[in-house]
């Protein structure tokens, strides 16, 4: 992904979120001289992978396959980790007709919230022992209304609805066609993008970045080279 891409999309994000009266903490603000400032008081930021998420998923192409999220709590799976928040919180934006692309969660469980834009389909698979799709009816809860769902089978969430999905369950998600950008939040127990994402094909989460101009922000994924 470029730079100039990563910087627009989060600048984008920004005034999504102020026309829907979504209010980011204020370190969703900061340059990246802010964050040289930033002293070991705010290192529960860095090692949480809070904030800015921006990714095309190593596709190459953001505008079909591809995902703006921003962090704003979330704990650590590590041992020796003193921050053990056993819960997440996210705000992620879906462009119309944009894709997440199949994925499970090996332990976490997220409940998906359109909060508000665009509708959102979401394709449900359940997942075999050896990572492939399952031919078995999927089982969700929707608005905590149990749901059986034929494998492969594709749900429509509309603003205000929502989805809980368990660990094992393949989805693929897209922004209807048509209905604009789609505000979700996401609730889920801790997230750890570094161990608990698999993708049915073989995916970069967090991309490799081409410096084409310089950064407005930071994203997740550059705090390691800014890390005290």
């Amino acid at each position: 992904m470029k730079r100039s891409l990563i910087n627009k999309e989060i600048k984008n994000a920004m005034e999504i979120a102020s026309r829907y009266n979504f209010p980011l903490p204020p370190f969703a603000y900061w340059t990246p001289q802010e964050w040289e400032k930033a002293d070991d008081r705010f290192d529960e930021i860095r090692v949480n992978m809070l904030g800015w998420d921006v990714t095309d998923f190593g596709t190459g192409d953001f505008e079909k396959c591809g995902l703006v999220s921003f962090v704003f709590r979330n704990g650590n799976t590590l041992t020796n980790s003193e921050y053990k928040k056993d819960y997440a919180e996210k705000l992620l934006l879906v462009k119309d007709s944009q894709i997440l692309p199949y994925h499970f969660h090996v332990s976490k469980t997220e409940d998906i919230i359109n909060r508000g834009g665009g509708e959102l389909e979401i394709t449900l698979y359940n997942s075999t022992q050896e990572g492939e799709f399952s031919d078995a009816d999927v089982i969700v809860s929707v608005d905590g209304e149990r749901i059986q769902t034929k494998a492969g089978s594709t749900l429509t969430l509309n603003p205000g609805q929502s989805i809980t999905l368990r660990p094992g369950q393949y989805h693929q998600w897209r922004g209807k066609p048509g209905t604009g950008t789609v505000i979700l939040f996401e609730v889920s127990t801790t997230n750890d993008d570094h161990t608990d994402n698999r993708f049915h094909e073989d995916r970069n989460r967090l991309p490799e970045i081409e410096e084409d101009e310089e950064k407005d922000f930071l994203i997740s994924q550059d705090y390691e080279k800014n890390n005290r």
